[in-house]
């Protein structure tokens, strides 16, 4: 018989193994002890003091995720809601600039055309605002093509201008649209007044001149009392323009003293070029067509030009004939008298 065999185990009439009923009341009993000695007395405060500086390292370690966590998800949300911001606030600062863009735009509409009503008021004109709507597509020619027409009873003839002075001159007029040929075109002319000197004449329009301006007083004498600076307006003798209105500067006054006349050279008041509102007056008197006007305002003025052409070279040789006099009786008293014999 194997000794490996036998079993080794206590009898059962020596085991000391207490009952689980036993077991629970000690239990019980130990856990309300330590309850009522820590109420009473704080027997475990330091334990639990002790308990958590051990512990802290850990609880900090294993916190951190969750704080990270935390934090990302708050920039995330922060970054998401400053960029919603940022765009709203971009998108209603262009709404804004917008509005003030228009805004100003509408204050200098409203300037222009105040102006333009001043203006009318002053010539005793009546008149009606019109809009351009574009220009030319002729390069040859300078003029603009405005929103009025016959149905707003536009003539031919009718004198614009904008709140400054006159631009221009209705020459073609379409049911609804009206063409309009601005100082500065090279057929254009138009009687004007110097208010300081009382003179009149004609500027002729010429946009492609190198000289600035655009518009030329020619064949002036060239002792006319014309300085730089000297405002020109309409006088009126056409029978179209009303009398008065602003219409150019003197910019330049070339005197030759090899020349009987004076080259000047104007600039209009009025915005020839960029215009968007005008101010399409009434014809004064004649009612013919502006071109044929234009016409007759040139013959006239070129018939004035030769009469002043023939009197500079009058007063050339006058002049001429005065400094020959001048040096013959200075000739014949530095001749020597004769000795007698």
């Amino acid at each position: 018989m194997s000794l490996d065999t036998l079993d080794h185990r206590a009898p059962s009439l020596f085991k000391q193994q207490a009952s689980r009923t036993s077991q629970l009341a000690l239990y019980s009993a130990l856990a309300l002890f330590l309850m009522v000695a820590d109420a009473r007395f704080k027997i475990t405060t330091p334990v639990r003091a002790a308990l958590s500086v051990a512990l802290s390292p850990v609880q900090w370690l294993v916190a951190q995720p969750v704080l990270a966590y935390q934090n990302a998800s708050r920039y995330a949300e922060v970054q998401q809601q400053a960029v919603a911001r940022e765009d709203a606030a971009r998108k209603e600062l262009v709404v804004m600039a917008q509005r003030a863009e228009l805004a100003d735009e509408l204050i200098k509409e409203n300037e222009h055309l105040r102006s333009m009503l001043e203006l009318r008021e002053r010539s005793l004109t009546p008149g009606q605002v019109a809009e351009v709507v574009y220009d030319s597509p002729d390069p040859y020619t300078r003029r603009v093509v405005i929103d009025k027409g016959q149905a707003d009873n536009i003539a031919p003839g009718s004198p614009v201008l904008d709140e400054k002075g006159v631009i221009g001159q209705v020459t073609r007029v379409y049911p609804t649209r009206a063409e309009v040929t601005l100082l500065i075109d090279r057929d254009q002319a138009i009687p004007v007044f110097n208010p300081r000197t009382g003179a009149r004449s004609v500027a002729y329009g010429d946009a492609s001149s190198t000289r600035a301006g655009g518009l030329e007083l020619r064949f002036m004498p060239s002792n006319a009392d014309v300085q730089v600076g000297d405002l020109l307006t309409t006088s009126g003798i056409d029978g179209l323009y009303p009398t008065g209105l602003p219409v150019a500067k003197v910019v330049t006054v070339d005197r030759r003293a090899d020349s009987a006349f004076t080259r000047i050279y104007c600039e209009p008041v009025g915005r020839v070029q960029g215009v968007r509102h005008v101010m399409v007056l009434k014809p004064q008197g004649r009612t013919e067509h502006p071109e044929a006007a234009n016409m007759q305002a040139q013959a006239d003025a070129e018939k004035a030009d030769r009469a002043a052409k023939a009197r500079g070279k009058k007063e050339a040789a006058a002049a001429e004939k005065e400094k020959a006099a001048v040096e013959k009786a200075g000739t014949k008293a530095a001749k020597p008298a004769k000795d007698p014999a």
